[in-house]
């Protein structure tokens, strides 16, 4: 627990120091945002900042820094350093750069961004690629909701099938809604009520663990905790751990909520501050599941260490926070995936017309464009269903997807950082760290090349060293190019 205290307090006084540092390098000023100079009344509006926090937290949000955590302290105390060091240093800056970099370009969406910094070929592979893993997003934040709904309401084993199936038919119709409507219409209204919903489950479960000081695995004692995964943790723990540490996902939200902001000096709080609560939620859960598979938890809510993500969301809200408590804390968890998938399929949307210059004030065009993408949605839908280990293969898919969205993005970073001749050392360093992460899974994982672990790590290193020598000599050229101009 001591781990747990110490993790809590680096990720705040992260948030008041580093944000602070990052803050002043890219010196946001009293210039027109998006929300003002390009007001159209369904994308571009503003909203209170307090509001625009709390949409971004939820956007970002998702399963992630819930069933990631869960899964990712099965590789014991190293989650607590990967997320402390992965949320204040790669992922918040991730987040604030993309959101930032957004509002001084007219709020531009992702592939956007990475076309203006990285070239046009970047843009175009992104652009098909962010498509991709939006849809994965919108499929499994569908699905995974409503087998935790479709259990909770299901009067018996045998209709709980049949109530997930009614519950992904209604979640599904909300999808649509959502990002057919203006901003303010449904997301700007319920939104603040599911982020109480989210942050109250994070704070009981916290307090519930300070009263209770269970004993848990320490950082100091790694070497001597049993890795309960199996798999290797480097890299395995930076794909399964993303959304509270580093995720590419809010690459593709961030841009939202650049369209809504009135000034740019609110710009730390929402990007930088959502992601470094985003890690708290995960610090939590991190721990919660720590007790729960290595000092005993498990039995003390009636369940074995064999139980996936969502059945330890459900023991674990019932058994320690009471029946209301427990409501309101899985609600919290239902909330979370379901506020994501309806932003994820919504930024689709805004990526596809952006990049055709397509208008999407009149509703006719909004529905021209996301109409292929939910039918694209109900046949990854019915993949989930209809293989049953169909959400584990897009879940994994989805996780080393989402990093490498995350690579992309701390290049652009980079790159911005470098031109403006700022300190770009500080997105340099986290780009390399998951270059290597998710070219080194993508060899190892027997989902993809399933090559050894000595074989994956040599051919990480060579790529480590190829993109750092690019980026000097792509910086030379660059310099050499303005000097002559």
């Amino acid at each position: 627990m001591i781990s747990f205290v110490i993790s809590l307090a680096a990720l705040v006084f992260g948030y008041l120091i580093y944000g602070r540092i990052v803050e002043r390098i890219i010196a946001p000023d009293d210039r027109p945002t998006p929300a003002v100079a390009q007001a159209d009344g369904v994308d571009y509006i503003v909203l209170p900042s307090w509001k625009v926090f709390m949409i971004q937290f939820l956007n970002i949000a998702g399963t992630g820094p819930i069933f990631g955590a869960i899964m990712g302290a099965k590789f014991g105390p190293a989650a607590y350093l990967w997320i402390v060091f992965g949320c204040i240093f790669a992922g918040a800056v991730h987040d604030y750069f993309c959101g930032m970099l957004s509002m001084r370009h007219k709020g531009a969406s992702f592939p956007e961004l990475v076309g203006i910094y990285l070239g046009i070929p970047a843009k175009k592979i992104l652009l098909v690629f962010s498509i991709i893993v939006l849809l994965m997003v919108g499929t499994v934040f569908v699905y995974s909701p409503a087998l935790i709904l479709g259990g909770m309401t299901a009067p018996n084993v045998d209709a709980k099938t049949f109530h997930i199936m009614i519950w992904i038919a209604i979640i599904f119709a909300y999808y649509i809604l959502a990002t057919m409507l203006p901003i303010d219409k449904i997301i700007g209204k319920i939104y603040p009520i599911f982020a109480f919903a989210l942050l109250f489950m994070a704070v009981a479960l916290g307090g519930y663990l300070l009263i209770k000081w269970p004993t848990l695995p320490e950082v100091w004692n790694m070497s001597s905790t049993p890795n309960l995964d199996g798999s290797a943790i480097f890299p395995c723990l930076f794909i399964t751990i993303a959304c509270g540490a580093v995720s590419g996902f809010h690459a593709t939200q961030s841009p939202l909520m650049a369209r809504c902001i009135k000034s740019e000096k609110s710009g730390r709080a929402v990007f930088y501050g959502a992601m470094i609560t985003e890690g708290i939620v995960a610090l939590v859960w991190a721990t919660v599941s720590s007790y729960f598979f290595y000092d005993g938890g498990a039995a003390t809510v009636g369940s074995t260490t064999a139980a996936q993500a969502p059945e330890v969301v459900t023991a674990v809200s019932k058994g320690w926070l009471g029946f209301i408590g427990g409501i309101l804390a899985i609600l919290g968890v239902v909330a979370a995936p379901i506020t994501s998938g309806d932003t994820a399929f919504r930024s689709a949307r805004l990526i596809i017309a952006d990049f055709f210059k397509f208008s999407q004030r009149p509703i006719i065009n909004r529905l021209f464009v996301a109409a292929p993408l939910f039918v694209a949605a109900s046949f990854l839908l019915w993949f989930n269903i209809a293989d049953k280990d169909g959400f584990n293969i897009i879940w994994r898919y989805f996780g080393w997807s989402n990093q490498t969205l995350a690579v992309f993005t701390l290049w652009t970073a980079t790159v911005y950082l470098a031109r403006e001749q700022k300190p770009y050392v500080l997105a340099l360093i986290p780009a390399l760290f998951m270059t290597i992460v998710c070219t080194t899974f993508i060899c190892y994982s027997n989902t993809m090349l399933n090559l050894s672990l000595t074989t994956s790590y040599i051919i990480g290193g060579i790529t480590f060293a190829i993109t750092l020598i690019w980026f000097f000599l792509w910086q030379k050229r660059y310099k050499t190019t303005i000097k002559n101009n």
